[in-house]
């Protein structure tokens, strides 16, 4: 870097001391080796996974013409190399990250080819949900073995995948209640990411694909009042809203708080899906018996959801003013209101609609109070969006369509124009 250059120069000019200059050094050293031992591990990784896949390739162009008793003992060469792998590098590279990850990344994926090429070969049957669950818990462990990120990623994936073929594919001859005891299984592992390597990709990573996978895999247990998961998804998102703003989080750019990120627009396009009447229709015509709802999946985890995201809020507001609750978080609550409400009266598509505009205002207004251009544009799009919502309205007319599009175009501009100009001035 040209600032390690100049630090001499600014020694002798006596603008710092010579224990800072050498503070300075050891900073940057310390940030540009954290930099190579992360494309290392990157390397490493992409490296075990090309190399295991170009084996299977070559071993599958003759697969055919081998005896059984050889493709035997090629199905298990996979394993055995991915265990000493693993082995040596727990003996020998200890301390080396990239060979950790490396190779537990090479034996993840020999077990999933050992198992599909024994069922192969002896001709057991099986459905992809049980090879799947089979293959993740045979690799939970190395997470903690290895401690290696690249597999509990691989896991999260893996156990999003085994959910989604249970519940969704095969829906309603099976569940995935198994999913939530699977992904407490990972838990551990991001605890431990977070309080050793708090700023690493690996971080990141978890953030987003256990959030992504949180929001895939609610819907698995809906079963016959689907209706009341938009319950249990408005409170999923305002958890994951509300642990966007602990301040570990909120602390990161938009992009690397999944959290925050998935919340705000998981809780925007909800609305934005439940300000047409045609969901409301349906929850009116609907008998409801209260007996089964209680004992419903869908009711218990949206009790669960909402009380959890309860809990959340009232402790991030302990000892904070009541004006200081950002309007999202809040949404789960007055949602819970409108279906209720919905349940016997058409005004709860009229709410819904009120609910995204008073959010898009605030958040316009929160965006020129900070001056902030990038919180009021997408304070413009949250109106824009309902806006358009509302252009495709039957009970609307043209001329009504027209006018909110012209306003909400008029707005766009003058309020870029005006945050734009009062930044010149200032």
């Amino acid at each position: 870097m040209s600032l390690l250059k100049d630090i001499q120069e600014l020694v002798k000019q006596d603008l710092i001391s010579d224990n800072q200059a050498e503070d300075i050094r050891t900073y940057y050293q310390k940030k540009n080796s954290q930099s190579g031992n992360c494309l290392f591990t990157i390397f490493g990784v992409l490296g075990a996974i090309l190399v295991g896949l170009g084996i299977i390739l070559i071993v599958a162009h003759n697969w055919d013409e081998l005896s059984r008793l050889t493709k035997t003992i090629f199905a298990f060469i996979p394993l055995i190399t991915g265990q000493v792998l693993c082995g040596f590098a727990l003996i020998k590279k200890r301390e080396n990250q990239t060979w950790k990850e490396g190779s537990s990344a090479f034996l993840f994926f020999a077990v999933g080819a050992s198992i599909s090429l024994v069922s192969q070969i002896y001709h057991i049957q099986g459905e992809l949900s049980s090879f799947l669950f089979t293959w993740i818990l045979l690799c939970l462990p190395l997470i903690y073995v290895m401690k290696s990120s690249i597999n509990s990623l691989f896991c999260i994936i893996g156990i999003t995948t085994y959910a989604c073929e249970l519940a969704y594919w095969n829906h309603p001859e099976s569940s995935a209640y198994l999913y939530w005891l699977l992904i407490l299984a990972i838990l551990p592992h991001y605890y431990h990411l977070y309080k050793n390597r708090p700023e690493s990709n690996f971080m990141v990573f978890h953030n987003w694909l256990l959030a992504l996978s949180m929001v895939i895999c609610l819907g698995t247990l809906s079963d016959k009042h689907g209706e009341f998961m938009f319950i249990a998804y408005f409170s999923l998102f305002a958890c994951l809203y509300l642990l966007g703003n602990v301040r570990f989080f909120s602390q990161q750019k938009l992009l690397n708080n999944a959290y925050k990120f998935l919340g705000t627009l998981g809780t925007i396009i909800l609305l934005l899906v439940l300000s047409f009447d045609w969901f409301w229709e349906d929850l009116r015509n609907k008998p409801y018996l209260f007996k089964e709802i209680i004992v419903s999946p869908e009711f218990m985890a949206s009790t669960i959801l909402t009380v959890l995201a309860v809990v959340i809020l009232l402790l991030q507001q302990k000892n904070k003013k009541l004006l200081s609750v950002k309007p999202i978080s809040l949404i789960f609550i007055l949602f819970i209101y409108a279906f209720l409400t919905g349940l016997s009266s058409s005004i709860s598509v009229l709410l819904i609609n009120l609910y995204v505009f008073v959010i898009g205002i605030l958040t316009i207004r929160e965006g020129a109070r900070k001056d902030h251009l990038g919180i009021l544009n997408f304070g413009l799009l949250i109106i824009t969006a309902l806006v358009t919502c509302r252009f495709f309205d039957e009970n609307l007319s043209f001329v009504i369509r027209g006018i909110l599009f012209v306003s909400v175009g008029v707005g766009f501009f003058v309020t870029n124009f005006v945050m734009l100009k009062k930044r010149k001035n200032g």
